[in-house]
């Protein structure tokens, strides 16, 4: 397993609190509880981008965003997007 260094929110920056918040409000409510949360209660693949916040606020507000309840896609058809993806690059998210 790599191990990535990452910032808990205990030592967190106000730029990184503020992409960490600023990412999470575009998500679906379903994604307010993190799968593999640190120990801190931040989603794992989510603290692994915060040494760049801005990084982190762009990689995850564009998941979020293609999420939108408001685009033409069932929230399903979201899912199955999504889930095809994760297969193809053989990862569990």
């Amino acid at each position: 397993m790599t191990w990535i260094r990452t910032v808990p929110l205990s030592d967190a920056s106000e730029s990184l609190r503020r992409a960490l918040e600023a990412q999470r409000k575009l998500y679906p409510a379903e994604y307010a509880q993190p799968v593999n949360p640190t120990d801190d209660g931040v989603a794992g693949i989510v603290a692994a981008h915060s040494l760049l916040p801005e990084a982190l606020y762009h990689s995850f507000a564009t998941f979020g965003v293609l999420m939108s309840a408001e685009l033409p896609l069932s929230r399903r058809q979201h899912e199955m997007i999504t889930t095809r993806v994760s297969v193809l690059n053989r990862c569990h998210y």
